[in-house]
């Protein structure tokens, strides 16, 4: 029988060198994912600081346009309280012009004492009056005796039985009817004729005479 071959000296340095060049090959590598690691956690430690950051701003920025948006709110709240309050202030400044006129009117008849003077201020104050609320305003006074009867503008306190008007018409204006513009702002009160045929008039028969005995 042969004797068995052993592993020379130099073939064991040349093994127990490749072993530690493995093992160090290892190591690198190990220390080289360790370092790449560490990147990707600074990286990502970065990243959830800058998240939280933007996070953060974004919070605040919510709150400031809430907060804008709530002013907003209450100014818009308060401005159409304002307007409604005060909408009729050219209309007020208006009539109180026409207060003052009134007023000088009295005044001046308390002093003279003349009736055709102060009847013929307060008819012209009253056209005045009516003047402007239709030219700045669109408040028009309608006419309505002698008109068709029209329940669009027209309410009938009273009927009158006519033969002498086939239809409704209206025979009185109790109280004047307004306009606002092409609106019915109040009706008038009117009489109304009430169309009935007219009755012919039949002679009468003249009576018999009595039979002579």
């Amino acid at each position: 029988m042969s004797k068995e071959s052993t592993p020379s000296k130099g073939s064991v340095e040349q093994e127990e060198k490749l072993q530690a060049e493995a093992g160090k090959d290892k190591q690198d590598d190990c220390q080289e994912q360790a370092k790449e690691q560490e990147v990707v956690k600074d990286a990502l430690a970065d990243r959830i600081g800058e998240l939280d950051k933007e996070n953060t701003d974004l919070k605040e920025q919510l709150l400031r346009k809430q907060a804008d948006f709530e002013n907003f709110r209450k100014r818009l709240i308060r401005e159409k309280e304002d307007s409604i309050k005060y909408a009729n202030s050219n209309l007020l400044l208006d009539l109180v012009n026409v207060m003052d006129d009134f007023e000088r009117a009295i005044k001046s008849s308390e002093e003279s004492r003349d009736f055709e003077s102060f009847h013929s201020g307060v008819e012209m104050i009253e056209k005045q009056l009516v003047s402007l609320l239709e030219r700045k305003y669109g408040l028009k006074r309608f006419e309505s005796e002698g008109e068709p009867f029209d329940p669009e503008k027209h309410e009938a306190i009273a009927m009158q039985d006519s033969s002498d008007h086939e239809t409704m018409v209206v025979l009185e204006d109790f109280q004047k009817g307004y306009q606002l513009h092409d609106r019915v702002l109040r009706h008038s009160k009117v009489k109304v004729a009430n169309p009935v045929e007219k009755v012919e008039d039949t002679p009468q028969s003249e009576p018999k005479k009595a039979k002579a005995e």
